[in-house]
């Protein structure tokens, strides 16, 4: 795995990241071409006061929602400031959408670029012990009435909207009235999308992308789950972005386990403390940034090969001894936090456009911006079985 900092073809914002003299890389979302950053800010964890997330009553110690409202705002301005330029909400984020509409009324900021996602509704009553705090439904009506409540936050700051965790099993890619309903966005100039989820993931992206609605491809962009412990999308992403896909990459840090804090990977204090593993803050420093060479169809690098088997997502042999350790060597060797390495190592994969960092305290944000300046380096084989990954995703307690 390599990282070179910016390419020429991307360009950098005007706000950018200080500390290292690193410019913000930018690239374009999707066929309409809006300029966003290579690395965005998800509202997951600060639309909502419970996520499964870790470290939480330490980060956010005022849960309410004026408390949450103020974090949201403050992050917001962070990011912006540091150059960021692309927002990612959902309907089922809590009010989410509500902060970031604010905001963005607010703050007047133009060049904010925001992407939401419908199919799961928020019914956590803003409780941390709701014993349920969303319900999926992929149904005309549901898209109906969420595309509503979105425009209502949003307005016309609405960029993409995403089916949220997209199946096989959902019965969206059958349903020719909802499909032609999503045609109907489209043609309104706002890019539909998916997000994918789940040891399937690649096939359903595969099956999406043959999608075609009045003689077009209905998906332009996807938004796919990869980080060090679960490659396995690669190929189809790879795929998907030769094909003129963009792709977006959520949870590169693994929910906390690629982070520092108490759960770095399998459990231990995995460098710099440790989320790495198991369980964590999946912001607890945010998410990385270039890594590699530029390459035309746009992801920020060559790092690593998307042809590379799932176990394998750099082309790297795998180190030896246990693998959290190896990722905590890797970053302490740079004088890197274990974040920036994980985070660098999403926006290697040449099909990777951008990849979210889900930092909810300043300070994990700018751990996470560590990644635009990291050097050539090469990072450990971390890989589990698809399925062991999100049996362990699904086992997460929600606080």
């Amino acid at each position: 795995m390599g990282v070179t900092g910016c390419p020429a073809q991307y360009g950098s914002a005007v706000s950018s990241y200080d500390p290292a003299g690193v410019h913000m890389p930018m690239t374009r979302l999707g066929p309409a071409g809006w300029l966003v950053s290579r690395i965005g800010l998800g509202l997951a964890a600060l639309g909502r006061p419970a996520y499964i997330t870790g470290g939480r009553a330490g980060d956010l110690p005022d849960r309410s929602v004026a408390g949450m409202r103020a974090r949201s705002f403050a992050m917001l301005d962070a990011a912006y400031a540091a150059g960021i330029r692309y927002f990612d909400a959902a309907r089922s984020y809590g009010r989410a959408e509500e902060f970031l509409g604010g905001w963005l009324a607010d703050r007047g900021h133009a060049d904010a670029v925001s992407g939401s996602k419908w199919g799961y509704r928020y019914i956590g009553g803003w409780r941390l012990d709701a014993g349920q705090h969303e319900v999926k439904e992929h149904s005309l009506a549901m898209f109906t009435a969420q595309l509503a409540q979105t425009r209502a936050m949003l307005g016309d700051r609405l960029a993409l909207y995403q089916v949220h965790s997209l199946t096989a099993e959902s019965g969206l890619l059958r349903d020719r009235e909802l499909l032609g309903a999503l045609s109907g966005l489209r043609a309104d100039g706002v890019l539909i999308g998916l997000t994918t989820s789940g040891p399937g993931q690649a096939d359903t992206l595969r099956r999406a992308l043959q999608l075609t609605v009045d003689g077009q491809r209905l998906f332009t962009v996807a938004q796919v789950t990869w980080n060090l412990l679960e490659p396995s999308v690669a190929p189809a992403a790879a795929e998907a972005a030769a094909a003129g896909c963009t792709i977006l990459v959520k949870e590169a840090l693994a929910n906390g386990r690629l982070a520092p804090g108490p759960d770095l990977a399998r459990g231990g204090d995995l460098a710099r403390g440790g989320d790495l593993a198991r369980g964590g803050d999946l912001a607890r420093r945010g998410d990385l940034a270039p890594v590699g060479d530029p390459v035309a169809d746009g992801g920020l690098a060559a790092g690593g090969d998307p042809s590379a088997p799932a176990g394998d997502p750099a082309g790297l042999p795998a180190p030896a001894g246990d693998p959290a350790d190896a990722l905590a060597a890797v970053a302490a060797a740079q004088h890197l936090t274990v974040d920036a390495v994980a985070l660098a190592a999403a926006l290697a994969n040449p099909w990777a456009s951008v990849v979210l960092s889900g930092a909810v305290t300043p300070a994990q944000l700018q751990s996470n911006l560590q990644a635009l300046a990291v050097g050539d380096l090469a990072g450990p084989d971390l890989a589990e079985p698809p399925g062991t990954y999100w049996a362990a995703r699904a086992a997460r307690p929600w606080q």
